[in-house]
């Protein structure tokens, strides 16, 4: 297996559970973006791109489950790895309580905001596939 962009980073794992998680289950990324997901979505881009990791992050991430009713899923899903890849203290949010999640999230935390998608996703399916 020929090793990642983002293999180095903390949260590996966690980036490699995104990816896998699309393909597997398209359909539950399908979430609602916030104003704020948004505002925390170009804060987290303008941080990571360019960077190796983030491209082919984002293309994998992109090139899968190819359409276009699955935007809003996508980009969820790529927020979540950009919030993965920009902050490097944050993939316990993946496993946490979803309420406390939405807490953080509705208090202004970037990373909370960002991961709260992958939250609802791991708790749904209880697994890092």
């Amino acid at each position: 297996m020929a090793q990642t962009a983002w293999a180095h980073l903390p949260n590996a794992k966690h980036i490699d559970w995104v990816i896998a998680s699309i393909k597997v289950n398209p359909e539950k990324w399908d979430t609602v973006r916030t104003a704020e997901w948004k505002s925390a979505w170009y804060t987290a881009f303008d941080i990571v791109s360019g960077k190796e990791a983030w491209n082919e992050a984002w293309y994998t991430i992109w090139g899968t489950t190819w359409d276009p009713s699955r935007d809003n899923g996508r980009n969820a899903a790529c927020g979540s790895t950009a919030g993965l890849i920009t902050y490097d203290d944050c993939a316990y949010m993946i496993e946490s309580d979803i309420d406390e999640i939405k807490i953080l999230a509705k208090l202004g935390d970037q990373k909370a905001i960002l991961l709260l998608p992958a939250c609802i996703v791991f708790n749904e399916t209880k697994a890092l596939v």
